[in-house]
């Protein structure tokens, strides 16, 4: 988490929220109204990712402050700030947009708690499972930039061009999201990856960040596993289709990344790149539909706890020498 804003008219309330904060591993700042609190993000809209704003002051009010600082950046976390006397019409704010709301007065523990809350439900909740979500809940510092070892794993239909020659755009988009990307992103949350991106009719998902466990790998293997037991009953269902089949390919591959929250100030995504992303690309892009393909850094996580076989070394763009690869056995 970055920067924190706080706007408010009284300057009690401002020291107060200063000093509830002064232990979290964030800068936090104070704005006196609704304008000096949006010209402050104008000023600094790299290093603030939270406002906070009181609902009622003069001149402009919180709603309105919160809903210009949007529009100057939507990725900033906006919070309302309300006593309990106007506690329905912070509701009707938080059902407006504004991202969530605190109450006065506040108890210091519960406001960072709140605060943090709201601020990593907003940005990770549609990517995790509710267990990483919860170590990250517990601490934020956890998606500070970093460059640590995951397991990559990117699946990609077969066909997909042709397919989409023969069937209506509808047709087309509810086979992805109902046959595709819900299932197989269901599965992959349930073995706690992470969600990292869909690109075009691929998608691309990380074991071991933004949290880190020691069977990163094997999870990943089996989600790449239970992911085409799950595409074959899904091609059951499909085969009276005159075109759509559920065929992937689908590549693993291990080692350092460099994971962040990455992008421009309209859009931003917590992501990871570097060799062990190109690999797994490489090897989705050679699998057969069906396959599973591994490299060898993966093999070497997994152990015997999944069967795997041996294939010929391929060259991958980067590297000077072909690395080893392996076959997943899913029979």
């Amino acid at each position: 988490m970055q920067g924190i804003l706080f706007i408010d008219d009284e300057e009690g309330v401002r020291r107060s929220l200063l000093r509830a904060l002064k232990r979290e591993p964030y800068s936090a700042y104070t704005a006196s109204n609704g304008q000096e609190g949006i010209d402050f993000v104008k000023a600094h809209i790299r290093q603030i990712a939270t406002v906070v704003s009181d609902y009622k002051m003069p001149g402009l009010d919180g709603l309105e402050t919160l809903n210009a600082i949007g529009a100057i950046n939507p990725e900033i976390t906006r919070i309302i700030l309300t006593g309990y006397a106007t506690m329905e019409a912070a509701i009707d704010a938080t059902n407006a947009g504004i991202d969530g709301f605190l109450t006065k007065p506040f108890d210091n523990i519960e406001l960072r708690a709140k605060i943090r809350d709201i601020w990593v439900r907003k940005h990770l909740r549609q990517f995790i499972s509710e267990q990483v979500y919860d170590e990250i809940n517990k601490s934020p510092v956890t998606l500070a930039p970093r460059f640590h070892d995951v397991t990559i794993l990117f699946s990609d239909i077969r066909n997909f061009t042709c397919m989409s020659q023969h069937v209506t755009p509808e047709e087309l988009v509810d086979f992805l999201n109902d046959d595709y990307f819900t299932p197989m992103g269901d599965i992959a949350y349930h073995y706690q990856g992470t969600m990292d991106k869909h690109i075009g009719d691929s998608m691309m998902v990380v074991f071991g960040s933004p949290v880190a466990r020691p069977d990163d790998a094997l999870r990943a293997v089996q989600t790449a596993v239970v992911m085409q037991q799950k595409a074959a009953v899904i091609n059951r269902r499909l085969n009276n289709h005159a075109y759509l089949r559920l065929e992937t390919g689908i590549g693993i591959a291990s080692g350092k990344v460099f994971s962040g929250i990455m992008g421009s100030l309209r859009k931003k995504e917590f992501t990871s790149v570097g060799m062990a992303v190109n690999i797994a690309a490489r090897l989705q892009s050679i699998a057969k539909g069906g396959e599973i393909l591994i490299d060898e850094r993966t093999a070497g996580k997994i152990g015997t706890e999944i069967e795997t076989e041996s294939l010929p070394a391929v060259l991958v763009k980067g590297l000077d020498d072909p690395i080893q690869v392996s076959r997943v056995k899913t029979g």
